[in-house]
This record gives C-alpha cells, structure tokens and sequence, in this order.
C-alpha cells in the first residue's frame, strides 16, 4: 500500500488535478511609447487643421469687417485672431509636454508583468518545491 500525502487524497477525493503547469503567454500590448505618439500626432493635426479653419474665418470676418465697418465685427475679428493665436501657441506645447513624457518614459527601463492562473493551493505547493530546490 503507498502512502499518500493529504494533498493527494484530497486531490482523488475531489476529482481534480493540482499539478502545475509551467505555460508562458505573451500577450502584445501597446506600449506607453506608442499611446504617446498615436496622441501627439493626434493632438497635432487637430490643432493644424483649427489654425488652418481659423485663418480662413479670419479672412472672412475682415472682408465683412471692411465691407460693413461695424464695430461688433471688428471685435469679432480681434477675438478670432487672438484664438487662432492661443491654437498655434497649444502646438508648442503639446510638443513640450512630449518631450516631457519621454524623459518620463526613459527613467523607466524594463517592467516585468507575471500572471498567476491557479488555486492557492498550487501556488503553496510550487513555491514549497522551490525552496526545497534551493535548500
């Protein structure tokens, strides 16, 4: 008669298997680098095609502004200016706040995710087999 440890007769009793797989998946996600750049190119066109809308209301409000000579429209065509101006400013920093994520991303070098799929119970006996590995 073998004697069986309580794991194993737990094991038979219940039906299940405690062995432990040793499986590595990899699992391909965009990186922050990637993120970073698909949003500052993002970030950018939108604000190239606001100065570019901005320029042509621009054009328009001063024709209007020239033809009419109303007050109401020359104060239009002031805040349109400063606005348009305010957009092309926000491309500057965009550019500024992508520099400073980098050097944020450069301070971190490699970063290890491990996943765990098991009962507790495998866990215990793996890490109880390793440190008898080591002993």
């Amino acid at each position: 008669m073998t004697k069986e440890t309580v794991d194993e007769k737990l094991d038979s009793l219940l039906d299940i298997n405690t062995e432990i797989k040793k499986e590595t998946k990899v699992v391909k996600v965009p990186s922050r680098i990637e993120n970073i750049d698909t949003d500052y190119k993002y970030a950018r066109e939108n604000l190239y095609n606001l100065v570019e809308r901005g320029q042509d209301a621009i054009e328009g409000i001063l024709e209007l502004s020239k033809e009419t000579e109303h007050p109401r429209a020359y104060e239009v065509a002031g805040q349109l200016i400063k606005t348009v101006a305010d957009t092309a400013e926000k491309l500057i920093d965009v550019q500024k706040k992508l520099k400073d994520l980098e050097k944020e991303d450069s301070s971190i070098k490699t970063q290890h995710n491990h996943l765990y799929v098991g009962s507790t119970s495998e866990l215990q006996k793996f890490l109880k087999k390793e440190k008898n590995k080591d002993d």
